[in-house]
């Protein structure tokens, strides 16, 4: 007969090897926990639960850098969620920023329509690919395609020059698209 801990060390090993049925184990017996940690770092439910959905997509592309040595599966997962909720509230602040300059320049309104469910998976991959692109890029393409802001605004909003603000889309989209080629050769 197996222990508990016989289980969780079991499930834990399914999950670093690429299971499936294991993510899910995973996902059932930590998803609660990693859902309190985030409510209790963010002001709304609903950036607690993409912070939930966030950090089990990113423990499990980076499943083999788990180190059982180093702290429990569960810990793992918690620190993801912790720095996860960390990245949302920074983004937070700059949004808040560049809502301020572009009503200080009159440009941009934000969209009521409601996100459709079958997009926001994909979202969630496109925000993660345009978090691993330099400081500069991430913000123009943010600002161009979340925000939907023209080259000028986006240079108005940034104080950057137009040229640069083209370079940066330019650049950042390149590199989107090489990762999504990568991540859809995967699949």
């Amino acid at each position: 007969m197996t222990g508990a801990g016989d289980t969780v060390d079991e499930t834990t090993k399914s999950f670093v090897a690429g299971d499936e049925g294991a993510l899910r184990a995973v996902y059932e017996r930590y998803a609660a926990a990693v859902l309190r940690v985030a409510v209790a770092s963010l002001p709304s439910r609903a950036d607690a639960e993409d912070v939930v959905q966030v950090t089990f997509v990113t423990a499990w592309r980076s499943r083999e850098s788990f180190d059982p040595a180093k702290g429990s599966l569960l810990v793992w997962l918690l620190t993801i969620a912790r720095r996860r909720a960390i990245d949302v509230l920074r983004s937070r602040t700059r949004d808040e920023n560049v809502v301020k300059v572009l009503h200080s320049t009159g440009g941009g309104t934000a969209s009521d329509e409601p996100v459709r469910p079958d997009r926001v998976v994909d979202r969630m991959v496109m925000l993660e690919a345009i978090g691993e692109l330099p400081p500069q890029q991430q913000r123009v393409l943010l600002l161009a395609f979340y925000d939907d802001l023209t080259h000028e605004q986006i240079a108005a909003a940034t104080g950057t020059p137009l040229g640069t603000v083209k370079s940066h889309l330019r650049r950042g989209m390149a590199r989107l698209r090489q990762r999504w080629e990568v991540d859809g050769g995967a699949r």
